[in-house]
Formats: structure tokens, sequence, C-alpha cells
């Protein structure tokens, strides 16, 4: 086996279902995935086809489930500081500052005090947020918190970031704005990074390839390789004929569709709040 392949992430054959109200629901059926060491995926979907759900047995905060989740070779059975995740709400502590909720998530970390301030001062700086360190969440707009995140998720150095919807609830502006931060980070630091959205502009701008999921149960539909230089232009006909290809197979327009009412499909369950999240640090 190569270098390569034990370092990627592999996922095979995967099913997930839920019990509820006695009744066995199927949320994903027969998920096959590998991706490869410093690559960027985007996961591609509407609503209730398991995207999240997916994410969240790649992080190990969910295990009860059939097939297999391998990282470099390793069977995911917990959560690990090997990866990192991002939420669609940054989830900062508001107590803290910037620099302690970064600092937070190397707790567990075998690293001298000095160490961990070094660390903390580097991502400050890779996400462009130098003399924000003691800056509280509350005095941050929605982007600098995410970039928080962000850093928080990294300075463990991972081998994976997860991103579950990272930008979702950011106006266009500030959202296109970090797309191209969260490109070049990728691009300066080459960890590898799974990305969870339904908006299909989003997943052709960041993704080496963008893996389109369909529901009921979620299951893969195809995975499309986006050959087009980076930084890409969002004008470019390549990059425009690649997206209305993609926005075809789903029949809507722009992004995709989420319920009626706003909330979840019945196909993947609401999380558990906050407090039950099992952090991996």
């Amino acid at each position: 086996m190569t270098a390569a392949v034990s370092e990627a992430l592999d996922i095979r054959h995967v099913r997930k279902r839920y019990v509820q109200h006695g009744a066995a629901l199927d949320v994903l059926d027969d998920i096959t995935l590998s991706v490869q060491p410093g690559e960027f995926v985007s996961v591609l979907g509407a609503s209730g086809c398991g995207k999240s759900t997916l994410l969240r047995l790649i992080a190990g905060l969910d295990t009860d489930y059939s097939g297999d989740i391998h990282v470099a070779g390793e069977r995911v059975r917990d959560t690990s500081l090997q990866r990192g995740i991002v939420f669609q709400d940054h989830r900062l502590f508001p107590w803290l500052t910037a620099s302690q909720n970064i600092l937070a998530a190397l707790r567990n970390a075998p690293l001298t005090a000095r160490q961990k301030r070094d660390a903390v001062a580097e991502h400050i700086a890779l996400v462009g947020l130098t003399g924000f360190e003691n800056a509280y969440p509350n005095q941050l707009s929605g982007g600098m918190a995410q970039r928080v995140a962000i850093a928080r998720g990294l300075v463990n150095r991972p081998r994976v970031l997860l991103l579950d919807e990272p930008f979702g609830a950011l106006d266009a502006l500030t959202r296109g704005r970090l797309q191209n931060e969260l490109q070049r980070i990728w691009q300066q630091e080459r960890i590898t990074m799974i990305l969870v959205t339904h908006d299909v502009d989003e997943a052709v701008y960041l993704g080496d390839r963008v893996v389109t999921m369909a529901p009921r149960p979620g299951h893969i539909e195809r995975i499309v390789e986006v050959a087009l230089p980076r930084p890409r232009n969002r004008g470019d006909a390549r990059f425009i004929r690649l997206r209305d290809e993609i926005v075809a197979d789903f029949g809507e327009p722009g992004t995709l569709p989420h319920d009626g009412d706003g909330g979840l499909s019945h196909a993947e369950p609401a999380h558990a709040p906050i407090t039950e999240w099992r952090l991996a640090w």
C-alpha cells in the first residue's frame, strides 16, 4: 500500500439508520468514498440527504453505523484531535476571548504552555485576526467569529478538517470573503478538508471534487471532478458551465432547497444541543 493511500480518509459501505417512534429510518445507504491527503472535497445536497450525518460519523460524534471509516489506516471509533470540525454556528465560549477559545482546543494537546501560546498566535494570524486576540465573541462580527472557529479547528494540526455549512448563516458578501479566506488557508496548510454545503456555487468554487448526494435514504449520486485552476473565477465560462451542469442534476436554480418550514427533513433528525456534543478537546 502506498503512503498516499495509507494517509487517506476511506469510507466503505457505510449505512446509517435511526429508530423513530419504533420504526427504522434509513438515513445513509452504502456510502463509499476515498479522500486523498490534502484534497478538498465538497459534499453537496439538499436538506435531508444525510450529508451532515455523514460528517458526524467521520468526526466520531456518532459511532452507531455499519460499514467502515478509516483515517490514516485507523478506524474511527470516537472524536479525535486528528479530525477538527467547524459548524454553521461558531459555538465559541462567550466568556472566553478569541485567543482563549482557540487555546481551549489545545487542552489535551501534548505541548508546553509556551508552545500552546505560540500555536494560538500563529493561528490568529493565519485567519487574519491579529489585533483581535482579546476580543470576546459578542465584540466580533459573524464572519470574524467563524474565523476564530476555523482557527480553533486547525490549531491541533488535524489530518482532516470537517466543515458543516460553516458560512450558511452569513450574509452573501461575508460568505464570499470567507470562502476566499478558506481557500487561501487550504492552499497554505494543505490539510484535507471536507465541506458539507447546499450551495452549488460554493461547492464548485472550493472543491477539487464535488460529491452530490440524493436523499431517502442518502446516497452518492455522482462525483464531479473540478479541473479548474485556482484561484477560481465565478465568471469563467467553464465555471458557469460546470455549476449549471450540477444544478441541472437537482432540477433547482441556485442553491439547493431546504424544507419549506426551514427545518430539517425527517430523514436527518435534529442534532443534539451544544451541551451534548462530545468535543474533541
